[in-house]
Order: C-alpha cells, then sequence, then structure tokens
C-alpha cells in the first residue's frame, strides 16, 4: 500500500493542489508585464555594461541619437514581424525585399516622373513591399506551402529580381527633396524615428484594440479552432503576409533616404535581425502569444547590444556568435515561461 502511495505521489497523483499564492506567483511571472519588466532590466543591465566599458562615449547625446536611428529600420520590419509569427507564420523574405522595394522605387522611370517625384518613390516602395507580400501569403494560405519554404524561395526570387532592375548597380536618388524630408528633424527627433513610432504605435492598436488583432492570436493559437469558429484563416494569413511586405516598404523608404540610393545589396541579413529582435521581444515561434511593446525593447536591446560591441572593437564574427546565442537563451526562457503559464 506504501509503494503504491508513493508511485501516485511522484507522478502527481493524489499530491496536495498547489498553494494559490504559488498559482499566484507564477501567473504574475509569466504575464506580459513581467515580462516586459524582464526586458527593461535587460536593457538596463546592456547600458550599464556600456557605461562601464565604452566610458563616455556610450552615454553622450550623439550615440543615443545613432542607437535610436539604427533601430529603426530593424524595428519597422520587426513589428510586421510580429505580427507574422503571432499569426503562426514566418518570413525569411523580408531583407530581399526591402532591396527590391528600394531598387524599383529609384529607377529612372520613376524618377523622371513630373510633379513631386520624392513621394512617388514612397509610394512605389510601399506599393511594391505590399504587393510581394500578398504573394507570399497567397502561397502560404491557397499553395499550400510552408511559409519557411516560400518565403525562403521569395528571398532568392526578389534578390535576383533587384539584381536585374538594377543591374547591380546603385541607384542614386536625384531629388534632394526625399533625403532631406526623411532625415529631417521634428523638435530635435530625427523623423526616422517618428516613422518607428507611428508604425508601433498603429501596430500596438491594431494588435490589441481591433478585431484584426484578436483573430491573429486567434489565428496563431489554433488555426482550426479559428476556421471552426468562422474565420477566415487563409484570408487573415494573406492579410498578415500583406502588413509585413507593407513594413518592408517603408523600411525601404527608410535605408533609400539614409544612403541616398536603391541598391539590390541593401537589406541584407534583415531577416535574422528582425525575428531575434521579436524572439527577444517574448513573441513564441509556434505563435498565439506577443506583444507589441515586447518587440520594441528587443529592437532596443538588440541594438544597443550591437552598439555596445562596435564601441568595444569587436569584429563583426564575435558580434553573429553572441546573437545567435542571445536567440538561443531567448527560446529557452520562452519555453520556460510557457511551461510556467501552463502549469499556473
Amino acid at each position: 500500500m506504501s509503494v503504491t502511495t508513493d508511485r501516485q505521489e511522484a507522478n502527481g497523483i493524489g499530491s496536495p493542489p498547489p498553494v494559490k499564492g504559488t498559482r499566484r506567483r507564477r501567473s504574475v511571472m509569466a504575464s506580459p508585464v513581467a515580462r516586459h519588466l524582464g526586458l527593461v532590466a535587460a536593457l538596463v543591465v546592456l547600458c550599464v555594461i556600456g557605461l562601464v566599458t565604452a566610458g563616455d562615449r556610450f552615454g553622450t547625446e550623439s550615440n543615443i541619437r545613432t542607437v535610436l536611428t539604427l533601430s529603426v529600420v530593424i524595428g519597422v520590419l520587426s513589428v510586421g514581424m510580429t505580427f507574422v509569427i503571432i499569426g503562426g507564420g514566418i518570413d525569411l523574405s523580408v531583407g530581399s525585399l526591402v532591396a527590391l522595394a528600394s531598387v524599383w522605387s529609384t529607377t529612372q522611370a520613376t524618377q523622371s516622373m513630373s510633379g513631386s517625384s520624392w513621394w512617388l518613390i514612397a509610394v512605389t516602395s510601399m506599393l511594391v513591399g505590399t504587393v510581394c507580400g500578398v504573394v507570399n501569403g497567397v502561397f502560404v494560405a491557397f499553395g499550400p506551402i510552408v511559409p519557411f519554404i516560400m518565403t525562403l524561395a521569395t528571398m532568392a526570387a526578389a534578390k535576383g529580381l533587384a539584381e536585374v532592375i538594377s543591374a547591380k548597380k546603385t541607384q542614386v536618388i536625384k531629388d534632394p527633396a526625399f533625403k532631406d524630408f526623411f532625415n529631417s528633424s521634428v523638435l530635435g527627433v530625427p523623423v526616422q524615428v517618428l516613422v518607428f513610432l507611428v508604425v508601433a504605435v498603429i501596430g500596438w492598436i491594431v494588435l490589441n484594440r481591433t478585431t484584426f488583432g484578436r483573430r491573429t492570436y486567434a489565428v496563431g493559437g489554433n488555426p482550426e479552432a479559428a476556421r471552426l469558429a468562422g474565420l477566415g484563416v487563409r484570408t487573415h494569413t494573406v492579410a498578415l503576409y500583406a502588413l509585413m511586405g507593407l513594413c518592408c516598404g517603408i523600411a525601404a523608404i527608410i535605408i533609400s533616404a539614409r544612403t541616398n540610393s536603391g541598391s539590390s545589396n541593401l537589406g541584407s541579413g534583415y531577416e535574422l535581425d528582425a525575428i531575434a529582435a521579436v524572439v527577444i521581444g517574448g513573441t513564441l515561434l509556434t505563435g498565439g502569444r506577443g506583444t507589441i511593446m515586447g518587440t520594441v525593447l528587443g529592437v532596443l536591446i538588440f541594438t544597443t547590444l550591437n552598439n555596445v560591441f562596435t564601441l568595444n572593437n569587436l569584429d563583426t564574427s564575435t558580434q553573429q556568435v553572441a546573437k545567435g546565442a542571445i536567440i538561443v537563451v531567448a527560446v529557452l526562457l520562452q519555453q520556460r515561461l510557457a511551461r510556467s503559464q501552463l502549469r499556473a
């Protein structure tokens, strides 16, 4: 009798239920607020490390502006990637789509059109990105082709098309108004940073205050249950990838203004950076959970880490190793928090 009881207790059968206080603590630890506080703490630790290792160079106003400016492109892409991953997908083509949008929007034909060519460049970039996103979404939703394979194919195709359009040459933007507008400042805040803030705020509102956001969580959490509930899972998937493409177009505008050119070499490696920032921000790669606030904090952590590496003269190979290690640690923490939430 005692042996049977021991086995039951070892397997959790017949053991006393967890104390309410313990369950409450686990629930708080697994809540979005706790995860955001953890990210803020990690960002503060990184800033302290930067101040200690890089001295006065890290805390200067110019360096802070540099960190914020460098976070813009990855930040815009990460907002779109958050929607896609929460919805149960992934997009490996974002870097190539940025290159294609920048090249297509800065061709001689686009720039030679009469009128305000600088805004035409911006509109063309967003249209190209959105259309490419729709193509990804259609094949993923109606193909059916798994997102990894489809976006991997798009990555190669978009890169090749960008090289064909530009003939592997850098296309210089001739209208100075384009560069002047997107490189200007409003009340001391760079316009590029304001663009990122606007994209992040709109993304937060859409994800947390609209039916589209609730459907995104439902589709990513359990697509079959969402389908049985009457949600258009396929059309919603197409919309998610279209949103990702739009973010690629916006990112292409920013980087084209920063370099005053369009090139097929732009955007290389951006897909890894965006996915890493989203994962660091607490979005589950399996879908169904994530926040825009966490993604923004993940972007800032990621950019600050790169800045600390650069100020300490660490080579790019070391930075890549550190990025990979951070992604692994972030995924392991996600799994642990997910188990804690289930127990709670």
